[in-house]
């Protein structure tokens, strides 16, 4: 073979190679851009959490309670009328909902246990997006707040809650009527900026991660935490002024006899010195439904910021709080761990981009731990498979079905009734299916309550001891008993 042959053959050889080369790199480059299409497709999500927020809401039939921005929520997302936390204390129902798993599985009751006693390598919520290359960030109060319970490996950025406390110098007006024993039902007025609150710092702190993320095409999950509603009920001036004491509703009343009728476990704290008079009770009402509002202020920076970024079509938006609240209902019950409706149930609002059922209601019984599998799902991740509830996906569109018989929440109590948010000696498990509430405090040996909604939606009658309820009992036990539940 000549010399010019070799050197056609080479040339052919090379050519070959070129045009193999060319190949490999637009089939990679095919797959790169499939790739990047697929990430940025996926949705963000914004996860909101107020705290110890109940449901006396504008969005949710309360009139009385100003919240134009989650009500703006509700008309775009869905509401949840019967959702519940699975812990009515703050560290316990976290946990438990950014594990994905109920407290006898977290091992987590109270104040004092650090997150990951039990949990250990567990994925936590905001840690698997982060795990499938979401930009995750922390903005204020999604964990409790402090050493051993903020969980580090769930985020890119951690800012973690502040400011507890009001400046001292920006108070107007303070009160400290004579609440529960050694628990605060404290409120003051203060002359301050919503932008110099740390609620308000959080929101704005919030919006300059969410830019940074949709200027950098990423996809995030960005937790908000705000601190309020949460005692001290502490906020600008002008919320307060919404609220004039005077025509502040009261609660239900309880009838006669009946704080002497509560199963003494039942009580989640001590009676104070005296009963709060009306004025003393409308203030307090008055300052809490102000902290609503200014939470519901501070979540409308998020909205302007989705607007402004455009971001409604790209972004799951979920609000909840972490558990419910007493004011005043219950013959005086105040604040929480009670494993009654006010204290377990709970707000929660979720928004899907183009979802079937936008703006409707759901009255299916739901529980804060069914978050984890439902975002996971809308989003396409592949969640841990342990997780302890259900997805939501099939209500959200609009589906009409019962995705679980019932749900459950557990509360820690103390010989001492006052540090039964710091030490668990027994348990109280209650169940609430849409007709009934069964509870039972340490296994039923301090008793057992059962209240039927259909006729006493208070829960002020307990009819557990009737014999015509007897099949009722047995039935709601088994289910306490048997401890999960699992999709039908």
């Amino acid at each position: 073979m000549n010399q010019l042959a070799l050197c056609s053959r080479a040339r052919d050889r090379a050519r070959l190679a070129r045009q193999l080369a060319a190949a490999v790199f637009f089939i990679g480059l095919c797959i790169l851009c499939e790739a990047t299409t697929a990430a940025d497709d996926r949705y963000n999500v914004l996860f909101i959490v107020a705290d110890d927020m109940n449901t006396e809401l504008g969005c949710y039939g309360h009139e009385e309670v100003k919240t134009p921005s989650l009500d703006r929520l509700c008309s775009m997302g869905m509401r949840f009328d019967t959702a519940y936390c699975q812990a009515p204390l703050c560290n316990p129902s976290r946990v438990s909902f950014l594990s994905g798993l109920r407290p006898d599985r977290t091992g987590v009751y109270t104040l004092s246990e650090p997150t990951r006693r039990r949990l250990k390598d567990a994925v936590m919520l905001p840690q698997c997006f982060k795990q499938h290359g979401y930009y995750t960030v922390q903005s204020g109060k999604i964990f409790h707040t402090g050493e051993g319970f903020e969980d580090p490996a769930s985020w890119d950025v951690l800012l973690p809650e502040f400011g507890k406390q009001p400046l001292g110098s920006a108070i107007l007006q303070y009160k400290d009527p004579p609440g529960p024993v050694k628990h605060c039902t404290d409120w003051a007025v203060l002359q301050m900026a919503d932008e110099d609150m740390p609620d308000g710092i959080v929101a704005r702190r919030a919006v300059t991660f969410m830019r940074e993320a949709v200027h950098e095409q990423r996809p995030f999950f960005l937790g908000v935490g705000f601190r309020r509603p949460h005692a001290p009920f502490a906020v600008p001036k002008k919320y307060f002024d919404l609220y004039p004491a005077e025509t502040t509703s009261l609660p239900p009343a309880a009838p006669p006899g009946y704080a002497e009728s509560i199963l003494p476990a039942a009580l989640n704290y001590d009676w104070g010195p005296r009963p709060l008079m009306q004025e003393e009770q409308r203030e307090l009402r008055a300052a809490y439904f102000a902290c609503n509002t200014f939470v519901d202020a501070q979540v409308n920076v998020l909205w302007q910021a989705m607007d402004d970024l455009d971001l409604w079509e790209s972004t799951i938006v979920v609000f909840l709080g972490d558990h419910g609240y007493h004011l005043g209902d219950h013959g005086g019950f105040w604040h929480k761990q009670s494993l009654f409706e006010e204290s377990c149930r709970v707000p929660l609002i979720i928004y899907v981009p183009e979802m079937r059922d936008a703006g409707g209601t759901c009255s299916q019984i739901v529980e804060l731990v069914d978050l984890y599998p439902t975002l996971t799902e809308l989003c396409g991740l592949t969640a841990p498979v342990e997780l302890d509830g259900v997805s939501l996906r099939p209500l959200l569109n609009g589906e009409d079905l019962r995705v679980k018989p019932g749900a459950f929440t557990t509360a820690s109590r103390s010989e001492s009734r006052a540090d039964s948010s710091k030490v668990a000696g027994f348990l109280g498990r209650s169940v609430r299916t849409q007709r009934w509430r069964y509870t039972e405090w340490d296994g039923g040996k301090r008793g057992r309550e059962l209240y039927d909604h259909h006729s006493d939606p208070q829960e002020l009658h307990n009819v557990a001891d009737q014999p015509t309820n007897k099949a009722v009992v047995a039935e709601l036990r088994a289910m306490l008993e048997d401890g999960r539940f699992a999709a039908e």
